[in-house]
């Protein structure tokens, strides 16, 4: 099956409102094996909605609209769509005491519905009503020679409880098979990913997209098959098969984001880190501490903006500062051993920057960032220098920097040599060859 999307209200079209329903209902289709070919937007016009649902219903199987369904007179989505399928609206006694009912409930409107409130008790005669209980607006089914229209309110608590109890079950079974999908995450560009793995996005089943985040993608693989055994397994092997080129950049599958999966990883093996930053202002220590669990690996987070902070808290040396700069190779790594020592920790990183938008230094742009990651186990410790400045935005730069920080933490516990990153023998490498 294919499909399509009409928002339909005005306040989308003005911007008042952010059409999140869409990209809800696309990732929904998704999962569904079900292709998205369009979407589009109309404001409260009758005429505007015939002529897209006309179009639509002409290219594909399922439409499906959100919006229109309210009280007043610009409210026509119901009428509209009835009218190109030849049904006819009739008033349901059941619907408008359900929708009397939710206002004596909720309080809304004085605790009685109004007349207008009425039009939202009219249900298809042919077609049938998408109970809406957590709302007064009921959805509709429409469906006629093959195609489909799906009527569902704008609001995204009321269409998302509508999609998830009647309206997917049916498109599922529609489909004639079961769908199951997972998500790799990967570090790195949309682009750079897909130039390694282009062939594997040519498959038909199982199907893969990719879809760029800060730093990072995300490379979801959807499987159609008999079983949802047989379509997890053959997600797992393409999934496979994209962490054998992607290598360690492909670091784990279905969660959140990568604090996760350090989180994760240090209760594994029970290891215990610690941060120590500066240009990112306690931003990784917030991630790590955003997941459930995190006070058993973590207990240590060290923001030490200033030159002081970082002296005081870490036991960096001053005269370090004065003479590579605070924002330099040995201050980085002097700052990941000040974590590991302050800690007791196993693993530790710190992270000193120019953010911007201005503090550039002679040779140091903005978004020019020192990442060090200590290791207590060995006693050595990485090095690396980032340039981040073409993003330009400051909470990018910063982002992308805690990004760097936590793939640090992650690779130093799973012993793999982090890219691009210098080794550190020790504690006591003379500064100047830290100076990079």
């Amino acid at each position: 099956m294919n499909a399509e999307i009409i928002s339909v209200g005005t306040e989308l079209l003005l911007g008042h409102t952010v059409n999140t329903d869409t990209t809800i209902i696309a990732r929904e289709l998704s999962a569904l094996g079900i292709d998205l070919l369009f979407s589009c937007t109309v404001g409260d016009n009758a005429e505007r909605l015939r002529a897209a649902l006309r179009e639509a219903l002409s290219r594909s199987d399922v439409v499906i609209t959100t919006g229109g369904l309210g009280p007043t007179e610009d409210d026509l989505t119901k009428e509209t769509v009835a009218e190109a399928f030849g049904d006819t609206l009739h008033f349901d006694e059941a619907e408008w005491q359900k929708i009397v009912d939710f206002f004596a409930r909720t309080g809304r409107g004085g605790r009685t519905p109004t007349a207008n409130n009425r039009k939202q008790a009219m249900v298809p005669t042919k077609g049938h009503k998408l109970p809406n209980a957590h709302g007064t607006a009921p959805g509709a089914w429409f469906e006629d020679d093959g195609c489909i229209a799906v009527l569902m309110p704008g609001v995204p608590r009321e269409m998302k409880a509508m999609w998830a109890e009647d309206v997917r079950p049916v498109l599922l079974q529609r489909q004639n098979c079961t769908i199951h999908s997972k998500t790799l995450r990967v570090l790195g560009g949309e682009s750079s990913i897909a130039s390694k793995v282009s062939p594997l996005f040519a498959s038909e089943n199982p199907t893969a997209a990719i879809y760029c985040k800060t730093g990072e993608s995300e490379i979801r693989v959807t499987a159609r098959a008999a079983t949802e055994a047989e379509a997890e397994t053959a997600c797992d092997a393409r999934i496979a098969e994209f962490r054998k080129i992607l290598g360690p950049n492909a670091y784990d599958v279905d969660v959140p984001g990568l604090e996760y999966t350090v989180v994760h990883l240090l209760q594994q093996k029970g290891l215990h880190a610690a941060t120590a930053e500066s240009c990112t202002g306690g931003l990784v220590a917030e991630k790590i501490t955003n997941v459930p669990g995190s006070s058993e690996v973590f207990g240590y987070g060290f923001v030490t903006y200033a030159e002081a902070a970082k002296a005081k808290l870490l036991g960096v040396d001053p005269t370090l500062i004065e003479q590579y700069n605070v924002v330099s190779g040995p201050v980085a790594v002097a700052m990941a051993y000040g974590a590991l020592q302050a800690s007791g920790a196993d693993l530790a990183v710190g992270i000193t920057g120019i953010a911007g938008p201005g503090g550039a230094l002679p040779g140091k742009p903005v978004g020019t960032v020192y990442l060090a990651g200590a290791d207590a186990r060995s006693g050595k410790a990485w090095l690396m220098r980032l340039e981040l400045g073409g993003y330009a935005e400051r909470s990018i730069i910063r982002t992308r920097a805690a990004l760097y920080a936590l793939d640090l933490l992650r690779r130093m516990a799973l012993d793999i040599p982090p890219e691009n990153a210098h080794p550190v023998p020790s504690k006591d490498v003379k500064p100047e060859t830290l100076d990079i």
